[in-house]
C-alpha cells in the first residue's frame, strides 16, 4: 500500500490526501515495531518518501489558494 505514484497523488484532493496521510503513519507505526524483529529498512523508507510526497503536495495545494486569495 505505500507505493502510490506522482501522478496519483497530484489527482487527488485535500481529504483524500489527508485520509491517506493518515493511513499511512499507522502503517509506519507497523512497520517499525515489525522491523525491530525482523529487520529490513526498505519498506521504512518507502512509506516516508511517500508522506513526504503527500505532505508536498498538500503544501502545493494551500499556495494555491492563498495566491487566489490575493487576487
Amino acid at each position: 500500500m505505500a507505493i502510490i505514484k506522482k501522478k496519483e497523488i497530484k489527482n487527488m484532493g485535500k481529504k483524500e490526501l489527508i485520509k491517506k496521510l493518515e493511513e499511512l503513519k499507522m502503517e509506519l507505526l507497523k512497520t517499525k515495531s515489525q522491523r525491530a524483529s525482523h529487520g529490513g529498512p526498505k519498506k521504512t523508507k518507502e512509506i516516508r518518501k511517500t508522506m513526504a510526497r503527500i505532505h508536498t503536495q498538500l503544501n502545493q495545494i494551500q499556495l494555491k489558494n492563498k495566491n487566489k486569495e490575493k487576487q
